[in-house]
């Protein structure tokens, strides 16, 4: 059975942080592996990106592979045609295939049918690969990981709940400061509350995303805003995290919505590295992928 990279959980605590380990090398060596030598990993979007296709399509390159982009309407998917068919076509021809879906049912039935391994590029509830980048950045500024303290600030979402999944492997204590409405489920393996500067206090690290997301209704914006104004990522938070603290983000970012742009391109974030360190990691993820499965 292949491997698959669907939420962050199927790696064991040994697993991940042998996993960053590596990110760490290929960074410091970006053309050291030829993992993926004459070998394709197929690209399905189902929404437009920046971070993650260009940092799978470059990384796949780098490992020696042929990346193939499919945008919307370019599978027969789009005309009726079975997500079990197109697994299994695709499993017949690639390494890797990588969905970028808006719908988790599909997500599943793909991993379900597929004889490669399929990665999660983000999902309604869960965003993997950000995660794994966003641990490679902490430990790049950190040293180390495990005892270590993230605030994630702002819309309980898929990527508050993939830092809680995969953090919690890394033995990072993450705390979620969100609206009630709009925070995560209660057993999500976080604290969670509604207090953003008791949540700051201390932390490590200071986290947001965007306030709406693609999929968010644009009538219910005005409410949306004006709820999570309070969970603004400013200095004066910043200033009640640890003195060593940073600010991320996983982008795109909406300045003076839930970043000021001070924090955003000031010195006190990693938010850049951050965005470069999906390559990194995302190229370990992929040799571990492929490689066979003991």
């Amino acid at each position: 059975m292949p491997r698959h990279f669907l939420t962050g959980a199927e790696l064991s605590p040994d697993e991940l942080s042998a996993l960053l380990d590596r990110a760490l090398a290929l960074k410091a060596a970006p053309h050291s592996s030829q993992a993926l030598e004459k070998r394709t990993v197929a690209l399905v979007f189902e929404h437009p990106s920046t971070r993650t296709r260009t940092s799978f399509e470059v990384g796949i390159v780098e490992l020696g592979g042929h990346p193939m982009v499919v945008r919307p309407g370019e599978l027969q998917l789009a005309r009726g045609e079975s997500v079990r068919d197109t697994a299994l076509v695709l499993s017949r021809s690639v390494a890797a295939i990588g969905l970028r879906t808006g719908s988790e049912a599909t997500l599943a039935e793909l991993a379900e049918h597929a004889q490669v391994p399929v990665i999660n590029m983000l999902s309604p509830d869960h965003h993997p690969c950000q995660a794994l980048a966003d641990l490679m950045t902490m430990r790049e500024a950190l040293d180390t990981l495990d005892g270590r303290r993230l605030t994630y600030v702002g819309d309980g979402n898929n990527v508050a709940r993939s830092l809680a999944v995969v953090g919690r492997l890394a033995g990072v204590d993450v705390t979620v400061a969100a609206p009630r409405d709009r925070q995560l489920e209660p057993q999500a393996p976080a604290r969670l509350t509604d207090d953003p500067h008791e949540a700051a206090a201390g932390a490590d690290v200071l986290y947001t995303d965007v306030w709406l997301s693609m999929s968010d209704d644009e009538a219910s914006a005005g409410a949306r805003r004006e709820a999570l104004a309070p969970y603004r990522l400013d200095d004066a938070l910043l200033d009640r995290a640890a003195p060593h603290a940073f600010a991320l983000h996983c982008l795109p970012a909406h300045p003076g919505e839930e970043i000021t742009a001070e924090v955003l391109y000031g010195a006190r974030q990693r938010i850049w590295d951050q965005a470069e360190n999906r390559r990194h990691a995302q190229k370990a993820l992929l040799e571990w992928l492929v490689s066979p499965v003991e």
